[in-house]
């Protein structure tokens, strides 16, 4: 028997029953502009990417075209710098050369080196020799300055330079000279200063103050005439007398003082050149050193004033104060004899060069061997 299988049968929907169709919603729309938004920005964006790309395709031409122009430049500066080096290689002694320049080299070196010594010897020796020539000039100016001058301070100076320049040498054979010219220093340290210079604008000074004195002496001064009128009385007629007999006769009351010889303009004004001639003799022995001449003049210069002018004044017996204390004062000394000093640097200076040339002498014996 064969079952029939029961169909099922599937319910049929109801068309009747279905929901009516809902309208469709505005918002449909927006995402319709907002998708054409973004096309339009992925448009914009796509070109300014393009003009982007196009601009950096021009600059990357340029600097290509900028990069192939430093290569040839380049290329053209190694090129040149390839020929210069080709050039100096060409122009470069050879091996054998350089060893040939080096030899000459060396021996020029050794030449001058040679050289550089003898020359360093040659004025070391020139100096010694020259300064021990200024020591001999400096004792003789030494010299000179004393026997003309007897100026003590400039040869002491002049001998103390000298004794410097045998120190510097430092030779145990300048020993004797040293020591004569520390004599002669010693001696000349022990004179008197003698300022002449001093004294001779001293003794000016007073010669200017001569003038000043021309009213001091005892001078006869004639008295002025005095117009008498016709009216007169007897007392202004003995005057006019008086003043008349006055011009020939003077009477002085003052017998304790001593009688004066009265002087005219004339008279006195050649005693005044007679002082002023005295004090320039004294100026005269005095600068060259004439103690008798210089004393000689300072006392008739003191009588002078003794005799003629008035001796009671401040200004006479300040400048008679004065000369008296000048003709006291030296103006010569007695120096002491430079001339041992002066042969014994040259002694030292004759044996110094017996004693240089000794060498030399050996040395042209050796070589005539």
């Amino acid at each position: 028997m064969s079952e029939t299988a029961p169909q099922i049968s599937e319910p049929t929907p109801d068309v009747s029953r279905q929901p009516a169709p809902v309208a469709a919603k505005p918002r449909g729309r927006g995402l319709a502009a907002l998708a054409l938004l973004v096309g339009a920005a992925g448009l914009a964006a796509g070109g300014w990417s393009s003009w982007q790309l196009y601009l950096q395709q021009g600059r990357a031409a340029q600097q290509l075209t900028q990069l192939q122009q430093v290569g040839e430049a380049t290329r053209q500066q190694l090129e040149q710098s390839r020929a210069d080096v080709a050039t100096r290689l060409q122009g470069l002694p050879t091996a054998d050369q350089l060893a040939t320049q080096r030899e000459l080299l060396v021996s020029l070196q050794g030449d001058q080196q040679r050289l550089a010594r003898n020359l360093a010897s040659l004025l070391g020796k020139s100096r010694e020799d020259w300064r021990l020539a200024e020591a001999e000039h400096l004792l003789r100016l030494a010299m000179l300055r004393l026997s003309a001058l007897q100026d003590v301070n400039s040869a002491t100076a002049l001998v103390q330079g000298a004794d410097t320049i045998l120190q510097a040498q430092d030779d145990p054979q300048a020993f004797a000279a040293r020591g004569e010219l520390i004599k002669v220093l010693e001696a000349l340290r022990s004179l008197p200063q003698v300022d002449r210079s001093g004294l001779f604008l001293q003794l000016a000074a007073l010669r200017g103050q001569v003038d000043q004195l021309q009213m001091l002496a005892p001078e006869y001064i004639l008295p002025a005439e005095v117009p008498t009128a016709a009216s007169a009385s007897d007392s202004s007629r003995w005057a006019d007398l008086w003043a008349q007999l006055s011009r020939y006769v003077r009477l002085d009351l003052q017998a304790d003082q001593d009688v004066r010889p009265l002087l005219a303009g004339q008279s006195l004004a050649q005693v005044r050149l007679t002082l002023a001639l005295a004090l320039e003799q004294a100026q005269w022995g005095a600068l060259n050193g004439q103690a008798d001449v210089y004393k000689q003049a300072l006392a008739s210069a003191h009588n002078v004033l003794d005799s003629y002018f008035d001796r009671d004044n401040q200004a006479v017996k300040a400048m008679q104060q004065r000369i008296g204390e000048l003709s006291e004062l030296p103006v010569v000394s007695q120096p002491p004899s430079l001339d041992g000093a002066l042969n014994t640097l040259q002694a030292y200076l004759k044996q110094r060069e017996a004693r240089e040339l000794l060498p030399e002498a050996v040395d042209t014996e050796e070589a005539g061997q």
